[in-house]
Parts: C-alpha cells; sequence; structure tokens
C-alpha cells in the first residue's frame, strides 16, 4: 500500500504549484542568486592584458586549466574574479573533516547539533581563506610568470589579485550559504552546475564544428552522444538504486486486543556520498595542478613541468590519482553521513529489529556488512562514470564538458533540487488538506 507522502507525489500538479507562493520566491532568489554569479565571471582581476592570457590560456586548454575552467563556468579562461570558484572551500572542508575523525575534540563538537555545526563551518571558512590566498598568490605569480599578460608586475599587482580572488571565493561561499538558507537545492553544488552548464550552448557548437571541419569523425560524434546518453542513463539508474532492509516490528496489544506487527524498510542507497567523492576528488587534484600549470608557462624548474605534464588530463597518473580518490572519499563520506550503530540503537528503541538479528549490536554489524558491499558498488560506479568519458577525452580530444565528472553533477544536481521541489509541493499539499480539514470539523460543528 502506498504512503500517504506516496500518494501526496502523485496528486502534484500545475495548480499546486501555483499555490506555493514560498516555494516561487525561493525559485526566484536562486535564479536571480546564479544570474549574479554568472556576471561576476565576466568580470576580469585587474592589471592584466585579456589578449595576452587568452593566448596563453589556449596553450593548457586541454590540459587541467581546461577542467578547472569547466568548474568555474569559464572564470579560469576570463581570469576572472570567481576563476578560484569554490575549489578552496571544497579542499577546507575535506580537511577539517578529516581532521575530525582523528580529534576528539572537533568530534564533540560535531555531536553538539546546530552551535557545534557552526563551529564547524567557522573552521572550515578560515581554512579556506587560507587555501584561498595561498592559491590566489600563485595564481598571482604564475600570471607575471607569463610573457605579456601583466601590465604592471610587482608586489601591488600580487598584493591586488590575491585580494580580489579570495573575496570573490569568499562572495561565493556566501552565496552558497544563502541559496540553501533561502532558495532551493544545495547552493554550493548549484554554483558549480550552474558554471558547467552555462558551458553547453559552446561545446555543443565546438563538438560539431570539430565534426564538420573533418577533425572528429562523423562516427565518432555519433560515439561520443550515444556514450554521453548512456552516462546520463546509467546515473540515473544507480542514484535511484536502494538496497532495503526488512525492518519487523513486533505484535503489540492495547488493552484486549492484539494488533499485528508491522513492517517497513530501511533503504540504505547504492551511492550514499552522492557526487561528493568526484568533486573532492578534482579539487584536491587542482589545487596544485593549477598552480604548477600557470607556473610552468614561464621559467619554471624542470621538475615542476615533469610534475605538471604528469598530472595533465587523461595522464595515467592523473587518472589513477583520480580513481584513488573517489574510492577513498566514497567510502569516506558514507562513513560520515551514515552511523550503523546510531541506526541500530534507534531500531531498538523502537521497537524493530531485522528478521534472523539480534538487536543492538550484531544488527549494526548486519547493516554495516551490507552497507560496506553496496558502497563498493557504489564506489566503482563513480569510478567508471568519471574515468571513461575521461579516457575517451583523451583518446579523441574533445571538449571539456564531454566529461563523466561534469556529467554527473548536472544529473545529480538536477535529481536532488527536483526532489527538494517536490517535498516542498508536498508539504504545500498537506497543509493544504490540514487546513481544509479543520474547516470542514469546524463546519460539523
Amino acid at each position: 500500500m502506498a504512503s500517504a507522502a506516496e500518494q501526496l507525489a502523485r496528486n502534484l500538479n500545475f495548480s499546486t504549484f501555483s499555490k506555493a507562493k514560498d516555494l516561487q520566491q525561493r525559485i526566484w532568489f536562486t535564479l536571480g542568486a546564479l544570474l549574479v554569479y554568472r556576471l561576476g565571471t565576466f568580470i576580469p582581476v585587474p592589471g592584466i592584458d585579456p589578449d595576452a592570457f587568452a593566448a596563453t590560456f589556449a596553450q593548457s586548454e586541454q590540459g587541467i586549466l581546461g577542467m578547472f575552467n569547466m568548474f568555474s563556468g569559464g572564470a579560469v579562461q576570463r581570469m576572472a574574479i570567481f576563476a578560484l570558484n569554490l575549489i578552496p572551500y571544497i579542499t577546507a572542508s575535506i580537511v577539517v573533516q578529516v581532521v575530525a575523525t582523528a580529534s576528539p575534540r572537533l568530534e564533540a563538537l560535531k555531536k553538539e547539533g546546530e552551535s557545534g555545526r557552526r563551529k564547524m563551518n567557522q573552521y572550515t571558512r578560515y581554512l579556506a581563506v587560507l587555501f584561498c590566498a595561498v592559491q590566489a598568490y600563485g595564481v598571482a605569480a604564475g600570471l607575471e610568470a607569463s610573457q605579456g599578460v601583466v601590465l604592471n608586475p610587482g608586489w601591488f599587482f600580487r598584493v591586488s589579485t590575491v585580494v580580489t580572488l579570495v573575496g570573490g571565493t569568499m562572495f561565493l561561499m556566501w552565496l552558497g550559504e544563502q541559496i540553501t538558507s533561502r532558495g532551493v537545492g544545495n547552493g554550493i553544488s548549484l554554483i558549480i552546475f550552474a558554471g558547467i552548464v552555462a558551458n553547453l550552448p559552446t561545446t555543443v557548437v565546438q563538438t560539431l564544428e570539430l565534426s564538420r571541419t573533418g577533425a572528429l569523425p562523423p562516427l565518432a560524434a555519433f560515439g561520443i552522444l550515444v556514450l554521453a546518453l548512456g552516462v546520463i542513463a546509467a546515473i540515473v539508474f544507480f542514484e535511484r538504486a536502494q538496497r532495503r532492509l526488512l525492518i519487523q516490528y513486533p505484535k503489540r496489544q492495547v488493552g484486549n486486543k492484539m494488533f499485528q506487527g508491522d513492517s517497513s524498510h530501511l533503504p540504505l542507497k547504492l551511492n550514499t556520498s552522492g557526487v561528493i567523492p568526484v568533486i573532492f576528488g578534482s579539487s584536491l587534484l587542482l589545487l596544485p595542478a593549477t598552480i604548477a600549470s600557470f607556473a610552468a608557462q614561464g621559467n619554471a624548474p624542470q621538475w615542476l613541468q615533469v610534475v605538471t605534464a604528469m598530472l595533465g588530463r587523461g595522464q595515467p597518473l592523473y587518472l589513477i590519482l583520480f580513481a584513488a580518490f573517489i574510492i577513498f572519499f566514497a567510502f569516506f563520506y558514507t562513513a560520515i553521513v551514515f552511523n550503523p550503530v546510531e541506526t541500530a540503537d534507534n531500531l531498538k528503541r523502537s521497537g524493530g529489529f531485522i528478521p534472523g538479528i539480534r538487536p543492538g549490536e550484531r544488527t549494526a554489524q548486519h547493516i554495516d556488512y551490507v552497507l560496506t558491499r553496496i558502497t563498493v558498488v557504489g564506489a566503482l560506479y563513480l569510478t567508471a562514470v568519471a574515468l571513461i568519458p575521461e579516457i575517451v577525452h583523451n583518446q579523441l580530444a574533445v571538449s571539456q564538458f564531454i566529461g563523466g565528472t561534469s556529467l554527473l553533477i548536472m544529473v545529480t544536481v538536477t535529481l536532488d533540487t527536483v526532489s527538494q521541489i517536490q517535498s516542498h509541493l508536498i508539504a504545500q499539499q498537506y497543509e493544504g488538506l490540514v487546513k481544509k480539514s479543520r474547516l470542514g470539523g469546524g463546519k460539523r460543528r
């Protein structure tokens, strides 16, 4: 039998949406915030020659800078104030979460509820400022090393560039938090999503132009389209896949009547970590590789040029590190967001149990065993989705958009945002039904 939430979801229509004024305001706020972000990607950093930088960027467009440009929505290509995007903030979040697992003090903060979460976010922001300043200084030094890019090299340019890029990233952090609290969806993910989608028309045109000129064989272009559709279908399937554990509740007696025990399911998502492992893995690869790529344009030492070449997109070391990061963060983030011991304790307190499994510690071990097995499948799925298109890209040298990372982010963020919109509509319809029932009850009295 369908639950009340499922029945409400089936009855959603345009009329329900037209009555959800709060949801409409949230959607307009989200669109307005994303528009502000897009405008910021066209404001260049002061003190550089745009034409000279465009020529320098074109030499590394197919490498790691091209991938960074994809995440930033073209801001790197224009060296805009949002060129660093949210990569330093994401990297800081990784470090804070990893340290929290080994630090009793931070672990205690996580258990303090809202106040502890705010304190953790404060530490993350401080660390993000540090990472952003280091990365911005590396970008400024790399720009100075590039011939003719900087109009007036010197400390004034370096300081102004650091302040501009750090300020841009801090503004995006604030904007993402505002979208999360006052808009629809996760603000950080939507900003990255908007940057990727903004490059979609240009990417399609570039791919068609390559096919028209013969640089990309028509059969290869068709194969890329089929691969992209297959990857999207696989993402939708795996993101919705669940392993449901049967939960049984015992019979209960109320007065002289004995009621049959209920049963439900504990849903375990195949990919509990979502798109986080891919974003985290990309961030860790982009942080050192971006600075190295800029610095390698000038008189960089030989070892730095070797590192830059080895971390190039599609290179074996890049693929190996990317796969290792994805698998690690798939398990790591799953362990953070889902606690089998806590779930088993909640089941025991509510009287629920898994048939054939003793409540308590044995239930926690069973849930952990099942979760580990499905996380292996989820991690392999994320790795395949992220790496197979990367290998194809390396062989055919097509645009950065035709990549598993961009497709995964787009599809996952879209599914999450649509799910939140449906939740708002269900809540709106439920409140309407409750209000109507109350009015009806008052009339009968």
